[in-house]
């Protein structure tokens, strides 16, 4: 204590300052360190094998962790083990639909998926003027009249689609469906198929790719498309500027289910009017959002909450959409997605109930092999130190032999 201070406030505030020293030392004195938690292995001798024993767990940890906590952290574990990326287009509908119903019946109606999009097999290069239209080629996942595998790949939704938004959407559009098929109680118990309504309204300009879709169980009629283009040119100016058809949202009743196909920033009120309007019982899911998972410096900045973030998400910036989304409940119940890193293809994939796994295609390209796994996104960098870890190397490398083979 500064005895020279006359100033009684002073001296009790250095004197308090002095007993919280004095305390904080005392209660370190008496800690345990760190170092005395790390595991100490010794050879049991009731067995005649050499095995090893871990010290550290004959007595209860210093931190012990509830039986919920460990419940979670097994079942996320088992979970881990278990998933495999799908190898056709069949297998990845059925993991999609499996992972939304099993989020649902845990109460999670408000869910964003990410799922590969099905390709032509023929068309995957660079420099192909026209490609064929999946659609053509892509029958429901429910029929077995054709071999899926056979006439498309699964692809990211990467540059590679000369097509852009678009020719997405055109692939998007009968993967959704199957989706919503795969999801509908009645398809799984009678085998009826539901009455599926695709309203291309929601996408004022026409050429955003964007699109919405829901069931309406019970009632008779083949599906439905609204807001298709006509012969003189279709829905350009509808909406935004007035003129058209304006977008009318869905009444949605307990059982039925509705998809943003490809939502942009500009749908974000829409998906907030209906979310609030249709309550908490059905199910409504963002299907491969426009926005990306990563951030740019616009999008970072747009998440703080201040005038620099409002402006920035007033110049394209997803801040400010993300946090409504998060105000309703949305959350990541299924990710399939995937990149290139070190000349192979990469895929991570993630459930709502696991962490993030990340696989990486052999070279023979007919399986794919666990790399590693974190409970975060992983970035780029991560994905590259998992394969410097498993001894990866570059695919060149390893086809011109210069590298062990994947």
């Amino acid at each position: 204590v500064n005895t020279s201070d006359n100033n009684s406030g002073t001296m009790r505030i250095e004197a308090t300052l002095l007993l919280l020293f004095s305390s904080a030392a005392g209660s370190l004195a008496f800690c345990p360190s760190s170092r005395a938690a790390a595991p100490t292995c010794r050879r049991t001798s009731s067995s005649s094998s050499s095995a090893l024993h871990d010290v550290s767990t004959d007595k209860a940890p210093f931190f012990a962790t509830t039986k919920e906590e460990q419940s979670t952290t097994t079942t996320t574990t088992s979970i881990n083990d278990t998933l495999q990326i799908p190898l056709s287009y069949n297998e990845m509908i059925t993991q999609t639909s499996l992972a939304m119903t099993q989020a649902l019946s845990a109460g999670k109606t408000r869910q964003i998926v990410r799922v590969l999009l099905p390709r032509d097999a023929a068309n995957d290069n660079f420099g192909i003027f026209q490609e064929a239209e999946v659609a053509d080629k892509l029958q429901s996942s429910n029929s077995k009249a054709l071999n899926i595998a056979d006439a498309t790949k699964l692809v990211p939704t990467d540059e590679s689609w000369q097509g852009g938004i678009m020719q997405l959407y055109r692939a998007a559009s009968p993967t959704t469906k199957d989706i919503l098929r795969s999801l509908c109680p009645t398809m799984t118990q009678t085998g009826v198929p539901p009455k599926i309504v695709e309203d291309r309204t929601i996408d004022e300009s026409g050429v955003d790719g964007v699109g919405l879709m829901y069931t309406q169980i019970g009632k008779g009629g083949g599906d439905e498309v609204k807001g298709e283009e006509d012969e003189e040119g279709g829905n350009m100016f509808s909406g935004a500027f007035g003129f058209g058809q304006s977008v009318s949202l869905p009444t949605l009743s307990g059982d039925d289910m509705c998809v943003f196909v490809q939502p942009n920033q500009e749908v974000v009120d829409s998906i907030e009017t209906l979310s609030a309007s249709a309550g908490s019982s059905p199910l409504i899911a963002l299907i491969n959002p426009q926005w990306r998972d990563v951030d740019d410096a616009l999008d970072s900045a747009s998440k703080n909450d201040n005038v620099f973030g409002a402006f920035a998400s007033f110049l394209g910036g997803k801040g400010s959409s993300l946090r409504k989304l998060d105000a309703l409940g949305y959350e990541v119940t299924y990710v399939l997605e995937g990149y290139v890193c070190k000349g192979g293809n990469i895929r991570l994939l993630k459930r709502f109930d696991s962490d993030w796994i990340a696989f990486a295609e052999n070279d023979a390209g007919d399986a794919w092999v666990k790399v590693g796994q974190q409970a975060n996104r992983p970035t780029y960098q991560d994905v590259e130190k998992f394969l410097d870890d498993k001894g990866v190397g570059y695919k060149y490398a390893r086809d011109l032999g210069m590298a062990p083979k994947l």
